[in-house]
């Protein structure tokens, strides 16, 4: 009897596709390039699959409006910011600039994404359109819908944090806590009710724990308020990114700060 072969992880499928940029884009790209992409696909499959539930509800006449998308956490996104937009030109020598104008576009009309994604990103890393296409075709296979409840951005972050730990022999100062170490602490903590912080909040995996904690023991959401900050200009930006994807509420300052420093200020 032939071994069945094991599927590969959406992480392994990721980085074997970001691999491919190698010769366009340096490998501590990676996973700016690839989370960017994914932050876009979810969003769009969120605001579709939104979308799709008002033309079921009668509501077809109403479906470019925003607020019947935000009041849902769903973000609205016009035409040119969709995914299917995206995959539709993904051929196209311009794709890089459309990837940023949908990026800029969704940041625009969406308040709680300010300063949270790329500027002009693609169009300025100068990608092999083959390539960059090659990856967007890969991160199309994605199942939002399987994969809605899991932490994609920190799941994808943590892989690839790993392997240039492993690559370079060290991990250049960032350490990203286990997803096993974050769900222990929020069952612990017991986060049901009032301020949850996290001074070095990273991608904000225990932020999404937490919020999952209160879900799946049928607590109320509205009963915690979320702060967090985290010192990495990038890395806050996925944290703002991640926490938008899932719909959670959370103020993490203005800007990437220090925290240590900001307390000393404060004191």
């Amino acid at each position: 009897m032939a071994k069945q072969l094991k599927e590969k992880s959406i992480e392994e499928t990721l980085w074997e596709s970001a691999n491919k940029l190698r010769g366009s884009v340096e490998p501590a790209e990676y996973k700016h390039v690839v989370l960017g992409l994914i932050f876009l696909k979810f969003a769009s499959d969120k605001f579709e699959r939104h979308r799709k539930a008002l033309i079921a509800d009668g509501k077809e006449k109403y479906i470019e409006m925003p607020d019947l998308y935000n009041m849902h956490n769903v973000f609205f996104l016009d035409e040119l910011s969709r995914w299917s937009y995206i995959i539709k030109n993904s051929k196209q020598n311009d794709i890089a600039l459309k990837i940023d104008t949908a990026l800029h576009n969704i940041e625009k009309t969406n308040k709680a994404l300010k300063g949270a994604l790329p500027d002009n990103y693609f169009s300025r890393l100068g990608l092999d359109i083959t390539k960059l296409s090659s990856l967007l075709d890969t991160i199309n296979k994605i199942d939002t819908i399987k994969d809605k409840a899991q932490d994609i951005v920190g799941r994808v972050y943590e892989y690839f944090l790993s392997k240039f730990a492993l690559a370079e022999g060290k991990g250049k100062g960032e350490f990203y806590t286990p997803k096993s170490i974050v769900n222990l602490i929020a069952e612990m903590i017991e986060p049901y009710k009032g301020i949850i912080y996290d001074p070095a909040c990273g991608s904000g995996g225990m932020f999404v724990q937490s919020i999952k904690f209160i879900e799946n023991h049928h607590g109320n959401k509205k009963e915690v308020s979320i702060y967090g900050q985290e010192y990495t200009n990038t890395i806050y930006k996925l944290a703002k990114m991640n926490l938008a994807i899932r719909g959670v509420s959370a103020n993490l300052g203005e800007k990437a700060a220090d925290t240590l420093v900001m307390t000393s200020i404060r004191t």
